[in-house]
């Protein structure tokens, strides 16, 4: 998949290494436009609505990501995964509305949101991870990739392990491409943990953000 230029960021974003310890939104306001949104990742920050709606960006500190050769894939996830079939962009947008389905609790996933990453994968920066039980999408996972930054956005299952499954297959991919790689979960969740995700200093990711960023992109071709 070739990355199109998404066009300039119309907005002054935070550096996010002035900001204090332990703050985690930077910022509030701008935009979803793609142009912000591609910048935002770039800058090591990220959109996601307050309580009251305001468009916030964040920069959690600690950050959480996983270290792809910290990846903990026990002996039943492994004989769950046999029953799967797995592809990559086959169902972007379904695999997105999945996460945002408003029955799930603490959806953040809007219509707004869904429009700016659908144009992102268009454009060949945002990527999804599809998990398959014969034809029925019963999980996946999708985020932005950024040279080798893969940002994790979202997950969902409708079978046992079949999130699980699709991150599994993503740090196999990342890994087979070498190069410095850079997996963003955003916050390390008791569930994320179990899988091997870490958290560390944002000045930290900033430094592997800083280095991913001049590897070769893995999922997109680039121009």
């Amino acid at each position: 998949m070739v990355q199109l230029d998404p066009g300039p960021c119309l907005w002054s974003l935070p550096d996010p290494a002035g900001a204090e310890p332990g703050q985690d939104v930077i910022a509030i306001g701008a935009d979803l436009a793609p142009s912000t949104v591609f910048e935002a990742y770039r800058r090591g920050i990220f959109p996601m609505h307050l309580g009251n709606g305001d468009l916030a960006w964040w920069s959690p500190d600690p950050r959480g990501i996983l270290p792809l050769d910290g990846l903990k894939v026990s002996r039943s996830l492994r004989r769950s995964m046999r029953r799967f079939s797995v592809s990559v962009d086959r169902a972007f947008v379904r695999v997105m509305r999945e996460c945002a389905n408003e029955r799930r609790e603490s959806g953040w996933i809007t219509e707004e949101f869904v429009d700016t990453y659908t144009e992102l994968h268009r454009l060949g920066w945002a990527h999804s991870v599809e998990v398959w039980r014969g034809d029925r999408l019963v999980g996946g996972l999708y985020g932005v990739e950024i040279g080798g930054l893969f940002a994790g956005e979202s997950m969902f299952h409708r079978e046992t392990d079949a999130s699980k499954a699709a991150l599994v297959a993503l740090v196999e991919a990342l890994t087979a491409c070498g190069g410095a790689r850079l997996l963003d979960v955003q916050w390390r969740t008791d569930h994320l943990a179990s899988l091997g995700a870490v958290a560390i200093p944002r000045a930290e990711y900033l430094s592997l953000l800083d280095r991913a960023l001049g590897s070769s992109p893995c999922l997109g071709s680039g121009t």
